[in-house]
């Protein structure tokens, strides 16, 4: 069976309702994970949220030519700022994570807040609630990280400023930020540290989003 653009595969599908409707999105695939979403995430001026199956201590170019820096420095620079950090991940941080985490006190002191549940899958990067990448990428060098073309990981994402596809996800993220999910989940007896159970404050306060400089938003369709 074909694929392909008017094959047989396209009306076979054609008599589902899909929902589906138009948006800007751009395409991105292996190293352009790094030069676009990280380098998206540098430029935030309020808000990252990330959520990811796998945490790693990755590296990101540095702005010094042929430099790599980890990317736990980006973020305790914008925690500097004021902006705020979420990350909600599955799997325990590595131990590189923990420890150069550990070695950042604005970071552990609450400049990134950092929640697990084992259930997340989701590979998620929303930046000042106006980009939002959507894909395969786990935050970790063979993911989101600069590792070379010859080892890293073979990934796929979204990125899109659409509105409707914001809302959708930040909600979702929020929802499981905030443990809304706990009290059904089968595997709660599992859980050592269930969310609805963490007093923390979840937020600094409601998403504001800022949208994105024209020259930015240009670049989703190019």
């Amino acid at each position: 069976m074909s694929a392909g653009r008017g094959g047989p595969l396209r009306s076979s599908v054609a008599v589902i309702d899909l929902g589906l409707r138009s948006a800007r999105v751009r395409l991105v695939h292996d190293r352009e994970h790094h030069e676009l979403v990280i380098e998206a995430v540098r430029r935030a001026r309020r808000s990252v949220w990330i959520s990811t199956a796998n945490l790693k201590d990755l590296r990101v170019p540095g702005r010094a030519a042929r430099r790599y820096v980890p990317m736990l420095d980006v973020l305790d620079g914008l925690a500097r700022d004021g902006v705020e950090l979420r990350l909600l991940h599955a799997g325990p941080p590595s131990r590189a994570f923990r420890a150069s985490f550990d070695a950042r006190p604005r970071l552990y002191e609450g400049g990134l807040r950092l929640r697990q549940c084992a259930r997340v899958h989701l590979k998620v990067v929303v930046i000042d609630g106006a980009l939002l990448y959507l894909g395969s990428a786990n935050w970790t060098g063979a993911g989101l990280g600069a590792k070379g073309e010859d080892r890293r990981n073979f990934e796929l994402g979204l990125l899109t400023d659409d509105d409707a596809m914001l809302d959708e996800v930040q909600a979702r993220f929020d929802a499981l930020w905030r443990g809304t999910e706990c009290a059904r989940c089968r595997l709660r007896s599992e859980c050592e540290a269930p969310l609805d159970l963490d007093q923390r404050p979840a937020a600094k306060g409601p998403v504001v989003r800022m949208r994105l400089a024209p020259r930015s938003r240009g670049r989703l369709g190019s």
